[in-house]
């Protein structure tokens, strides 16, 4: 199975922190959301993987930097998400392959929605789920996708896209080469033409979209404190407070609910952390007195 990680976007809803790093960099108990991804694909047999990177896009490819399976397709503009999947159509060949959005945190079954679509017969499988907050891809009662927007109608529902989908590769070449395209506009084509886009639904998951602030704190809470997502705890540190290697912790520093401390990172004696995350390598000034906040490098 190859498989393609999605990780070129700007991560405008995280400015400022993206200005400094690019949204699938951005650590989850101390260690890079990508990393944490490309653990996922490999324990799910991806044999081959391509992350395409424009924002900061220098931080990624050396991240990646000698590991042999994956291929950094550096992108000099801004592709979209359909435009970056175009580009790299050349690498899948034939085969099918798995496509995951670079900002999301997950235990779903990645091997069994790849078995799905090859059985399928489909263009496109799409992971869905039950999400209010993100619910706008229309599905029939047979469990097929028919649109992306207007009304539902009798026997149809709304349901949202997880970030995950299985693509055959020849829906690639209806999109234009080396522009700005969505992969939205290109479904919504195919599905005109008659193509067939299958739903698979999920339930009983852990899912987030690291979309916002809010959502990256919300994801170390749910880890943390809840226990919600056994594959990303860490081997540092006691529950629900993580310490990254060679953190230095000042005289009178206390924590409270949760708080998650990158290596290298220096906690100024007296401060006081409520549901924080500090980045590795950042300083908190003694004394601080800090809330529901990201502390990144030169905070």
């Amino acid at each position: 199975m190859k498989a393609m990680v999605l990780a070129a976007g700007l991560g405008t809803r995280l400015r400022p922190y993206t200005l400094k790093r690019p949204k699938p960099l951005f650590p989850v108990l101390d260690t890079p959301l990508l990393t944490h991804t490309l653990v996922q694909l490999r324990q799910n047999g991806a044999e081959g993987i391509v992350v395409n990177a424009h924002h900061l896009r220098e931080q990624i490819q050396t991240m990646l930097q000698g590991q042999e399976d994956v291929h950094v397709q550096m992108e000099d503009l801004e592709l979209g998400t359909g435009g970056g999947l175009r580009l790299a159509q050349r690498y899948f060949g034939e085969a099918h392959f798995l496509a995951v959005n670079g900002d999301i945190a997950h235990d779903l079954d990645l091997a069994f929605a790849y078995r799905t679509h090859c059985a399928s017969g489909a263009a496109v499988t799409m992971v869905l789920h039950d999400c209010p907050r993100f619910n706008n891809v229309r599905v029939d009662g047979k469990g097929r996708i028919v649109g992306f927007s207007g009304a539902v109608e009798e026997g149809e529902r709304l349901l949202a896209f997880t970030g995950v989908q299985v693509i055959n590769p020849a829906v690639l070449s209806l999109m234009p080469e080396g522009v700005f395209y969505n992969i939205i506009d290109c479904y919504t084509e195919l599905l005109k033409s008659g193509g067939v886009i299958q739903a698979l639904v999920v339930s009983a998951h852990f899912w987030t979209d690291m979309g916002t602030p809010a959502d990256y704190l919300k994801l170390h809470e749910d880890i943390l404190l809840k226990g919600r997502l056994p594959g990303f705890s860490g081997e540092n540190g006691d529950k629900p407070f993580y310490l990254g290697k060679d953190a230095a912790i000042g005289a009178g520093v206390s924590f409270q609910d949760w708080v998650a401390i990158g290596h290298g990172a220096a906690i100024g004696e007296g401060a006081s952390l409520t549901r924080v995350v500090v980045w590795n390598g950042a300083r908190v000034d003694p004394g601080s007195i800090l809330a529901d906040c990201i502390i990144s490098e030169g905070d």
